[in-house]
């Protein structure tokens, strides 16, 4: 993974696990339903948003460098990878 993409990725991460913890809170103290759902929304968006920088940074130097390579064996391993990822992920 690019270092660039590391350090957004941590951030973003320390960010979401920050608001994770704050939904436990919620739910510790009650809080109303919506407030916690709308709340975890959020988790998923942005946790969403860390796996779209994982996969630009996976597309822009693996696969490339796959490609570039000229390795048929390599680039049909990435593109099996892809093909994986998106299936479990449903996108």
């Amino acid at each position: 993974m690019e270092l660039e993409t590391a350090v957004t990725c941590l951030k973003r991460l320390r960010k979401i696990e920050g608001q994770v913890r704050g939904i436990a809170k919620m739910v510790e103290e009650k809080r109303y339903c919506i407030d916690v759902v709308t709340q975890i929304s959020a988790v998923r968006a942005a946790l969403r948003r860390v796996e779209e920088a994982v996969l630009k940074d996976h597309v822009g130097h693996c696969v490339d460098h796959a490609i570039a390579s000229g390795n048929v064996a390599e680039q049909r391993k990435k593109i099996a990878e892809l093909m994986d990822v998106f299936a479990r992920t449903g996108r």
